[in-house]
Parts: C-alpha cells; sequence; structure tokens
C-alpha cells in the first residue's frame, strides 16, 4: 500500500499482513523521526526502512534506536533499498509468527482450569511433584493428574517442551507471578 502522507496511513486500516515501511525523513508536516516515535508511542509495530537526502549521523542513529531497520542516503541503488525490504519483511514476518504463537499458547493456557494453571507454575519452576502436592495442599497422584491434565491441555510433548511454554508465556520462577 502507498499512502500520500504520515495522516493518511495512520487514518486508514492497515492489512493484517507482513510489511515494512520506507519512510523519508524529510516529510510535510511531521518529520518521518517524529512519525516513527508516533507509532512506537501507537503501539504500531512495523518495520521501517529511512531515505534520506539531507542525513547526517545524529538522525541515523535516533532512527536506529528507534528500531529502524536502515537508514538509507539518497542516491542510493535500487539493489540497497531491495535488500533493506527483503530484510525488513523478514523481520516482520519473525515478529508475526511469534506473537502468533504467544496468542496460541495464552489460549491453550486459558483452557486449563484454576488449579491445572497453578501446578503448570509450579511444575515449570521445576519443583517435583511432591513439591508441588506440598505448596497447594493436594495428594501427589492428585498433582500426577492435574500435570496430565495440563500436559494434554498444553499440547506439551515433555516437561521441557512445558517449561518452553511457560517461558514464552512470561510464567515466572516466582510461583505467584505470571504476566499471562
Amino acid at each position: 500500500m502507498a499512502f500520500g502522507s504520515a495522516r493518511e496511513m495512520l487514518q486508514s486500516t492497515m492489512p493484517d499482513v507482513t510489511s515494512c515501511l520506507v519512510l523519508d525523513v524529510r516529510l510535510p508536516g511531521l518529520s518521518g523521526l517524529d512519525y516513527q516515535t508516533e507509532l512506537a508511542r501507537l503501539n504500531i509495530h512495523i518495520p521501517i526502512i529511512f531515505i534520506t537526502g539531507h542525513g547526517d549521523i545524529p538522525m541515523t542513529v535516533r532512527a536506529m534506536k528507534g528500531g529502524a531497520v536502515d537508514f538509507l542516503s539518497k542516491p542510493f541503488r535500487d539493489q540497497e533499498l531491495l535488500d533493506a525490504v527483503v530484510a525488513a519483511t523478514e523481520r516482520d514476518r519473525k515478529r508475526r509468527e511469534a506473537q502468533r504463537t504467544v496468542a496460541n499458547l495464552k489460549s491453550l493456557f486459558e483452557t486449563l482450569s484454576p488449579r491445572e494453571q497453578a501446578v503448570m507454575k509450579l511444575v515449570a519452576t521445576g519443583l517435583m511433584n511432591k513439591q508441588v502436592a506440598a505448596e497447594l495442599g493436594l495428594a501427589e497422584i492428585t498433582v500426577k493428574i492435574y500435570r496430565g491434565h495440563v500436559m494434554k491441555k498444553m499440547r506439551a510433548r515433555s516437561l521441557a517442551d512445558l517449561i518452553r511454554m511457560s517461558e514464552t508465556l512470561g510464567i515466572s520462577a516466582n510461583h505467584t507471578q505470571t504476566q499471562v
């Protein structure tokens, strides 16, 4: 998609596809660097490639610290821009894939009962079934049953798999805190 202005882009509905933004530093109204800041403030995560005919080191540093994929000075070769677009779209594809993974894991986690969630959190911290049972005031056999349910519902093939899922979800080693 192409937009005539930064405002036009902000007012449009962006398609949910892998993308990147090729942005001139000098724009009418809001500068490209200020627009980058605005996108970040709005929690819009689109990889940005800056182009400019009037760039300097502080501009480049600001753009790159803001997460820009590249900063190209005019005139640049077509291949430089194509390479930057490929890198930016690959970055966006990976970000989207990671977001889908987290969303899928959150969805699976939400299918767990509160007790199963508690068991998962404690198991993920490395506690043995006996320790989880003592922590939750349950019989060890009951913890084993809950743990089996957790493994099945989370589609975990192993304990290591469940721990990786917990880390992805932000379930911390502190028993009572989680980011989910």
